[in-house]
């Protein structure tokens, strides 16, 4: 069989500027919005026509920073303990034979800026830079199967603790909110709700960092309590 290329019809911009911390699947942030900037000859209304009418689409993308490092055909998925192999096309894992995945998200508006044509979308569990191969129309009658099942994944496990913003991450929330799109305190508790820990790792007194736009978290989960510690922005000199 003859191979072909595939060219990117834009990329996403997106709040998510590293691979830890984004959640491993679509919708599970659901405030957190993100924009699909078609390249030139794409930004065209007459493109996406209809598209409007729809509430959610699909995006495939491309793993674009795992590429490079090819494809197994035994991985270990994060949501098994990172200690059980599974087969390659028995899991959603980035490391593929052709590097494609797929994410449902909700269209919330298209408009033109300049030239350039976006979508803004909510709930995207893209990187920022992600290169966009397609946008298809969700099909409610035929993507949601109300009887398909797959047993090792029943659900999304996220969080039950409530999430305590400290007092430095709760005073430095309040000066920074402003410079960000929606509810910045309601998208970090999305965002450590989705649990960004590897699966081994449950030490309560471990510190985890995750980044949001050009924001560094710092927080830490024990039984009780998911604790905000410190909300700070990036030195521009570390993005």
């Amino acid at each position: 069989m003859q191979p072909f290329t595939l060219d990117p019809i834009g990329q996403i911009k997106s709040p998510f500027t590293e691979k830890f911390g984004i959640p491993r699947q679509p919708g599970l942030a659901p405030s957190i919005t993100a924009e699909v900037i078609l390249e030139p000859k794409y930004s065209q209304l007459d493109s996406v026509a209809g598209l409007e009418t729809c509430t959610h689409i699909w995006l495939l993308f491309i793993f674009s920073k795992s590429m490079e490092q090819g494809w197994k055909p035994k991985v270990r998925p994060p949501r098994l303990g990172g200690n059980q192999k599974m087969g390659v096309f028995a899991t959603r894992s980035p490391f593929r034979p052709n590097p494609i995945g797929l994410s449902v998200v909700e269209l919330v508006s298209i408009h033109m800026r300049g030239k350039q044509l976006v979508l803004e979308v909510r709930g995207a569990d893209l990187l920022d830079g992600t290169p966009i191969i397609d946008i298809k129309p969700y099909l409610p009658y035929a993507d949601a199967l109300p009887n398909a099942r797959y047993e090792l994944a029943v659900g999304a496990k996220q969080l039950s603790q409530p999430v305590i913003f400290h007092e430095k991450a709760q005073r430095n929330l309040q000066i920074l909110a402003a410079q960000y799109p929606g509810e910045l305190s309601q998208q970090i508790t999305e965002l450590l709700a989705c649990d960004p820990r590897p699966a081994y790792q449950n030490d309560e007194k471990r510190i985890y960092g995750v980044r949001l736009y050009d924001l560094d978290i710092r927080f830490s989960i024990t039984n009780e309590a998911i604790n905000v510690l410190e909300v700070d922005k990036i030195s521009e000199s570390l993005l």
